[in-house]
């Protein structure tokens, strides 16, 4: 099987109708209508085997981990993901293994009515680029850029899970009830595409935690010329941390990364309306700290001492 069987074998079927591919997979390029009075958003993300997931692991897992981290890119700029491209580096021509991944590809992307447009495939070892694109009305997006002193900052879930996987991943004395929850954490994270529309209502800034809380904040605040406080108390910590990694499980939740929650500021005039609008959709935020005018990052803790925090996260280099 040479390069154009492969692809029309295995990703050809996941070329399926969107009123908005004009031309899909099997052209020198892709063309797609992007609807009037919409933004085109970009992301990509490349995976390499040994660095972002284990070549051991689950052909169908890998796919959907690499879907995820891409959508939630798109969730924190408040863009509805439409379409991908992948860029596939093979070491060899595995049918089982390009099964299950395209398998997880196509249901992963069915969950977002995304649909994959084109790529390519090479040979070598193996890595995965996924190059997503987005839409939002325009005047609608949120970038890092848009937090204000006073703005509150909020995080959209647990912390910490994903991490933990990983610090974990040979401990023989972790239940095997406890290591699949975790592992569901680490391979099938859940991008926020749910509170798209509640970012656009009410978020000045966002970003998604994958390198990890005080890392990510972070870049929130450079981007926006501020700085931020947070109470060590309100940080929302996975159950799970205080279980098998109790004495550091702050740390981790700001650190450990791969939550691929969403960090996001809102104007304090808004929070009660935040609030109130997402208990209407049964959705849950955490408000964790405030944005101040100081440059860096501080924690308070529960005797209302401050101190210097040090963001610290998942560095390629």
């Amino acid at each position: 099987m040479d390069e154009f069987s492969l692809i029309e074998h295995f990703f050809k079927p996941l070329d399926y109708e969107r009123d908005d591919v004009l031309l899909g997979i099997g052209d020198d390029a892709a063309c797609v209508r992007v609807p009037h009075k919409m933004n085109l958003l970009v992301s990509m993300d490349t995976l390499v085997s040994g660095v972002h997931f284990l070549p051991h692991w689950n052909a169908y897992d890998i796919a959907c981990r690499s879907v995820m981290v891409n959508v939630s890119d798109m969730a924190a700029m408040a863009a509805n993901p439409s379409w991908v491209t992948l860029a596939l580096t093979l070491p060899e021509l595995n049918r089982q293994w390009l099964t299950l991944f395209v398998q997880g590809l196509k249901d992963s992307l069915n969950q977002f009515d995304m649909t994959l447009i084109g790529g390519d495939t090479t040979h070598g070892p193996l890595s995965i680029t996924l190059t997503i694109f987005g839409t939002a009305p325009i005047g609608t997006t949120i970038s890092r850029g848009g937090a204000k002193p006073g703005d509150i900052i909020l995080v959209s879930g647990e912390l910490g899970a994903a991490a933990l996987a990983v610090k974990l991943l040979e401990n023989q004395n972790i239940s095997e009830q406890d290591k699949v929850e975790l592992m569901d954490k680490l391979l099938h994270p859940k991008p926020r595409v749910d509170l798209i529309e509640f970012l656009r209502g009410h978020a000045t800034a966002a970003i998604d935690i994958s390198d990890g809380l005080s890392a990510d904040l972070n870049h929130i605040c450079v981007a926006s010329g501020v700085g931020a406080c947070l109470n060590k108390e309100t940080i929302p910590i996975h159950p799970l941390l205080d279980k098998y990694w109790t004495d550091n499980a702050v740390d981790l939740a700001l650190t450990g990364g791969d939550d691929y929650e969403l960090c996001f500021t809102v104007p304090e005039y808004r929070l009660s309306s935040l609030i109130n609008d997402l208990n209407s959709a049964d959705l849950r935020c955490y408000p964790i700290g405030v944005v101040e005018e100081r440059a860096g990052l501080r924690m308070k803790d529960a005797n209302n001492h401050y101190y210097e925090l040090t963001p610290k996260g998942y560095s390629h280099f």
